[in-house]
């Protein structure tokens, strides 16, 4: 293992970084967008299952769907803490651990009663004066727990890539992560149809055992059981990364983070980058009060209120929620899915472009235009379901319109500032606020979703989503910096200065 940290850790023998080198770096952290994706996508085609099977009321639907939710919320309140003390490393390698456990957990969720399922089921009845069936009792304990390590991942893998990636190409780099999580929401779009309809086809001559009931009979099962594979892969490829050379700078290990450095953008950026390093770690103070001086004050603002804006303009009500959306307006179940496959790829296509449009358009101009443009996007579905209109091909157009919108605006922009507004020796925990914001947002969305469909209907749903458009669109314009082309150095003397 020492001579393996060596070799990835020792610069080239050319003198210049590896543009290669650092991809597959920042791909492998990447690699748990991938798994966030696949972990709260799966839910969408697993969910109207399991509603029909358990005969879930409108508050368990939510708080099905949502556990994972709150457990990442949990999950990023202890990772900023665990990833400035014990390094970003060791804090991702646990993320994959819990990654593997949702998978295995929530395909293997118990028939009947245990100690465990009676635990959640005594917290469901003290809150909210319900219960739940032994397997909807397992499945929200499994998603809870696993949640954290989605929490985990979602503050630390743009934060690690952030800290590793030349001022450049750290912009495309950071969003990959938000491209990894569109094509994990892709893949369990993709193999949740495929489930389905190999359950419908595979009753006739499949035997009775493990794989029947995995498939056939409870194929929801199944559909949580594909995110083993990646998950094992993703704790495996870890071991190979480096740290961070930015968290090691900040222990005392310069010679280490310095040949990092050296291995990514070469021996002259290397040292150039670890006197910026080494200057600003020597004037932070590394406080969680720091974030409440007066220099601090307007980015922690930013921090928290852009990542809350991007999720209550009611993203997840379409990825989550997007099959009963379209049984509502009239689609049987295979057709619901089959649209929510369409989305996916629309999704990962103009993440796509945002990955390779970002460092030369800049953060700014392509958050505008997306906030605009979701912001009518989703109000006009609402128009469609207002009209009675819903049942036309418009309504998956204007989502598809809606899913562009986000996917070159939202969805990665808000991961690159809020990975490049902080110091670095806070960066890990404030990074945790800022995503503990990005979950709260989406928690929000998720457990009302199924209530406001059946109480106040699909139109004014969507018009109280589209009212987030317009704040959004000032608090941007007015407060959020363009930081393109900067050394995180030059990103924290712009705010000092």
């Amino acid at each position: 293992m020492i001579e393996a940290e060596h070799a990835l850790t020792s610069p080239p023998a050319s003198g210049r970084g590896s543009v290669w080198y650092l991809t597959l770096v920042c791909l492998v952290a990447a690699l748990s967008g991938v798994l966030f994706g696949f972990d709260t996508g799966v839910i969408s085609g697993a969910i109207g299952m399991l509603r029909e099977r358990f005969q879930l009321s409108e508050f368990l639907e939510g708080v099905t769907v949502t556990a994972v939710l709150i457990g990442c919320l949990v999950g990023v309140a202890i990772a900023g803490t665990l990833s400035d003390r014990f390094g970003r490393k060791i804090t991702l390698l646990l993320s994959a651990a819990l990654f593997v456990f949702l998978a295995l957990a929530a395909a293997m969720t118990p028939r009947a009663a245990s100690w465990y399922t009676d635990v959640t089921n005594g917290l469901l009845l003290w809150l909210f004066g319900e219960r739940a069936a032994p397997e909807i009792a397992g499945l929200i304990n499994a998603r809870f727990l696993g949640g954290m390590g989605i929490g985990v991942a979602s503050m630390l893998a743009p934060l690690y890539i952030a800290e590793i990636s030349p001022p450049q190409v750290r912009g495309r780099l950071i969003a990959l992560y938000q491209f990894a999580i569109t094509v994990g929401i892709l893949v369990t779009y993709l193999s949740n149809d495929l489930l389905l309809r190999f359950s419908q086809s595979a009753a006739a001559w499949l035997g009775q055992g493990f794989f029947r009931a995995m498939f056939v009979d409870e194929v929801w099962r199944g559909m949580f059981l594909v995110g083993v594979l990646p998950a094992i892969v993703f704790l495996l490829l870890l071991l190979l990364v480096p740290e961070s050379p930015r968290w090691l700078t900040k222990q005392g290990h310069d010679k280490q983070a310095e040949a990092i450095l050296a291995r990514v953008a070469g021996p002259d950026q290397a040292a150039r980058e670890m006197a910026e390093i080494r200057e600003t770690i020597a004037h932070e103070s590394g406080s969680i009060l720091q974030l409440f001086h007066s220099g601090m004050r307007l980015r922690l603002l930013i921090g928290v209120l852009l990542p809350f804006f991007s999720q209550i303009i009611g993203i997840n009500a379409i990825i989550y929620y997007g099959p009963r959306i379209f049984e509502v307006a009239g689609y049987d179940r295979t057709g619901a899915l089959g649209t929510q496959v369409l989305f996916g790829v629309v999704n990962t296509v103009f993440t796509t472009i945002a990955v390779w449009k970002v460092d030369k358009l800049g953060r700014r101009p392509l958050l505008l235009a997306g906030i605009a443009g979701t912001g009518i996007a989703i109000a006009l579905c609402g128009l469609l379901f207002h009209l009675g209109m819903e049942r036309g091909p418009l309504l998956p157009l204007l989502c598809v319109f809606y899913l562009a919108c986000f996917s070159v605006s939202y969805g990665p922009v808000c991961w690159i500032i809020v990975s490049e507004i902080f110091p670095t020796r806070i960066r890990g925990r404030a990074m945790s606020i800022s995503i503990f914001s990005l979950w709260t947002g989406c928690i929000l969305v998720s457990l009302t979703v199924p209530w406001l469909l059946a109480h106040i209907g699909p139109a004014v749903t969507f018009w109280l989503y589209a009212l987030t458009g317009p704040v959004a669109f000032v608090f941007t314009y007015g407060l959020v910096p363009e930081t393109k082309g900067r050394t995180l150095e030059q990103i924290e003397a712009r705010w000092v200065h």
